[in-house]
């Protein structure tokens, strides 16, 4: 008899490696019978045609924002004193004292804090919170969905939301195992691991260390090395275009090499169209010295301010922009939802630019998937004044410390020299590919082509 997986997306994050990968595909020829279990307002079902339980109770208790902020942040603390490191207060946000209801928020978040930033006093906020969210009606409704339909395991697609939290513990009261995958390659140090299962699923070696590290209460046999689908696609060569094709599709000058410059997020690189603007300077002053450049913008996906378009504007000439093909489905940023046809067009800026240029993105695994060069910009804008996030402090958090060697990325810390570097990387006398292939297997694993069938393979193990 099959066994009975759901699929669990407790927000849109885990769309893009769990809905438009081969990943069902393969489950289902490994003879599971898979179901989502759907907490998004993007149906499986509709768009994909896929079997999917929807979650219509979003209920969360009214404390527990300010309760998963002092867990974060009681983490945070933990790690400061136990580790004897000064990155771990860098993952704070500031607390917002606008308005009495916020004051109110931040200064019980600041009292348990206080209380309980002790590893014994993170077992008991994390008791709290899950005594706090089986109280709620959603935990209640879980808990009859699952009844109802009698899944052998629940496969949690990011272990981050904190709509996450009721659903797997309506299935853990259950006695039905549970399963964590960790998301990204910084979750662990942040201390963005929201829920707790039977069973942690995370991208490699070095990943596997950090939970075990991170939290004391989880056990080796606990968590798996899968690798992350993240990836697979780049791997695809069904999604490759000629060159013809796809410059032909996007409006690109056949003539040209192109640059992708990728964009970030505002809270990462608050003055990242200041280096958009660095990039297309330094391509106008080498196409004037004979050179026949142009840029690929391709935006981070949840960025809709407008702090781009006098760059953009100011430099259509030379700038070409390519959005990702995501969808925004909701009013929040997890509710901006990837489309399918975002791999294919991923997959070939990747595979025909000369090289991407970045603030600290994972963007560099992309390319360097593809053997393409990165630029990461370590250097301060003028801009830059009082209450502006330098993102030079990116650079010193944890997982940067994953790399094998300083040549893992190409690192530019003057603005003066970003011109240079873009030629000797045009004339193959920098690259970063070799060491940023090594870097690429420590953070996701040596099989980044298996990673589906290894979380299948994983899940059979702890069925069995």
């Amino acid at each position: 008899m099959k066994k009975k997986v759901f699929v669990f997306f407790p927000d849109g994050v885990g769309l893009r490696n769990f809905a438009f990968t081969n990943f069902k595909t393969i489950g289902e020829q490994m003879g599971f019978d898979i179901t989502y279990w759907n907490n998004t307002i993007f149906s499986l079902k509709d768009n994909l045609g896929f079997n999917e339980v929807t979650i219509e109770d979003h209920t969360a208790h009214k404390l527990l924002p300010i309760y998963s902020r002092a867990r974060k942040r009681a983490e945070l603390n933990v790690s400061r004193d136990k580790f004897n490191d000064p990155v771990y207060p860098t993952y704070k946000f500031p607390f917002n004292y606008k308005g009495v209801k916020n004051v109110i928020r931040s200064l019980y978040a600041k009292w348990l804090i206080g209380l309980y930033s002790s590893e014994q006093g993170i077992v008991k906020l994390r008791q709290k919170i899950n005594t706090l969210e089986r109280s709620t009606s959603k935990y209640k409704y879980c808990k009859a969905q699952l009844e109802a339909h009698k899944p052998d395991l629940i496969f949690c697609t990011t272990q981050r939301a904190t709509q996450s939290i009721s659903a797997l513990l309506a299935a853990k009261d259950l006695g039905i195992p549970t399963v964590a995958f960790v998301y990204s390659w910084d979750n662990v140090p942040k201390a963005m691991q929201v829920v707790e299962s039977d069973y942690y699923f995370v991208w490699s070696d070095l990943m596997k260390n950090e939970v075990l590290k991170y939290y004391p209460f989880v056990k080796e046999e606990q968590v798996f090395v899968t690798g992350t689908p993240q990836f697979e696609p780049h791997f695809d060569d069904n999604l490759k275009q000629s060159r013809e094709d796809f410059f032909k599709e996007h409006n690109l000058d056949v003539n040209k090499k192109y640059i992708c410059y990728s964009g970030d997020d505002e809270t990462t690189s608050p003055l990242d169209q200041y280096y958009l603007e660095d990039l297309a300077n330094a391509v106008r002053s080498l196409n004037s010295k004979g050179e026949n450049l142009g840029i690929i913008y391709r935006k981070c996906p949840v960025d809709f301010t407008p702090r781009y378009d006098a760059v953009i504007e100011a430099n259509k000439d030379i700038i070409e922009v390519l959005d990702p093909i995501w969808k925004q489905v909701g009013d929040q940023w997890n509710q901006i939802l990837p489309a399918k046809e975002d791999f294919k067009e991923l997959y070939n800026v990747c595979e025909h630019s000369e090289f991407v240029t970045n603030v600290c993105s994972s963007t560099v695994f992309d390319f360097v998937a593809h053997k393409k060069p990165c630029i990461y910009y370590n250097y301060e804008q003028p801009q830059l004044k009082k209450g502006i996030r330098d993102i030079g402090q990116n650079y010193k958090y944890v997982h940067f410390r994953s790399m094998p060697s300083s040549e893992a990325a190409v690192f530019c810390t003057d603005k003066k020299d970003l011109e240079s570097i873009v030629k000797n990387i045009l004339d193959g006398k920098t690259s970063n590919v070799k060491d940023g292939l090594e870097w690429f297997e420590i953070v996701a694993g040596k099989h980044p082509t298996e990673a589906s069938r290894h979380i299948w393979e994983s899940i059979n193990s702890v069925l069995n």
